[in-house]
């Protein structure tokens, strides 16, 4: 953690092409049409990709979709976008996203995120570059006020920062409540060896997956590692009307810092 605090970890290793993806979709059941809702006078979608676009280890960086509407607005906004086929998760997309655009590693940059900073991704990719796990995504402390937030998913880790459960209940539980509970919430990016989403394409989901409706724990039923190391920059996942604001307050707060650092 210190290592990637001082920047003293590369984001690149050599050899290894990275690629970012932001698959997306307009269809949302709790936000319709989120990806070009506004947030703070820009499109969700165009905040997602310029957040990411600030990471200076990408090989490539491109949103795919399956919905004509959004590569239009893509190409208009000079966004490199590839028109997929329909599936059922953006892993499923990023699958073939990666058959298509040959690379080491894929990151899955989910397209409700839009408040990511280059230290997510240093982090990220971490112990992806270090050949630690196959799988890696972020975990952020969580306070107990927020810990009964079912669009908020929790996850638990074990020795080595690898996740045991990602769950939408509050786990672990803590028998003593006047013990001081520990919790952590799941940042929703993932870093995949290329053989890691080949697994995953071959693997059935399973009851786990089928439960939570978490498509991460494909992975843990069938034995494959996840890396969850700790970031302390918690981001705005964007599900909801609620979500929505609170981004648009962030951006607008973040203008104002500026416009009042430039105009003292």
């Amino acid at each position: 953690m210190a290592e990637a605090l001082s920047g003293k970890v590369p984001t690149k290793k050599e050899g290894l092409r990275v690629v970012g993806v932001i698959p997306v979709r307009l269809e949302s059941a709790r936000l319709p049409g989120k990806p070009l809702r506004d947030v703070a006078g820009e499109p969700l979608l165009f905040r997602v990709w310029h957040a990411a676009a600030q990471y200076s280890g990408w090989d490539d960086l491109v949103v795919a979709t399956e919905n004509p509407e959004l590569v239009d607005f893509c190409r208009q906004r000079s966004i490199p976008v590839l028109l997929t086929g329909v599936h059922p998760s953006g892993t499923d997309r990023l699958f073939e996203v990666a058959e298509r655009m040959p690379a080491d590693v894929y990151v899955n940059i989910q397209g409700d995120e839009p408040t990511l900073l280059p230290e997510h991704f240093v982090t990220l990719l971490q112990p992806i570059l270090r050949g630690e796990a196959p799988v890696s995504t972020l975990r952020v402390p969580l306070a107990a006020e927020l810990v009964d937030n079912r669009n908020m998913v929790k996850v638990v880790v074990g020795m080595g920062d690898r996740a045991l459960y990602f769950s939408r209940l509050p786990i672990p539980f803590h028998r003593d409540s006047s013990g001081g509970g520990t919790w952590h919430k799941h940042i929703g990016i993932y870093a995949f060896r290329r053989a890691a989403l080949l697994w995953f394409r071959r693997l059935p989901p399973g009851r786990l997956e089928k439960a939570e409706r978490l498509e991460q724990l494909r992975f843990l039923e069938n034995g494959i590692p996840i890396a969850v190391p700790l970031t302390l920059k918690d981001t705005i996942g964007v599900d909801t009307e609620d979500d929505l604001e609170r981004a648009v307050q962030w951006f607008r707060n973040r203008n104002e810092a500026v416009d009042g650092f430039l105009r003292p």
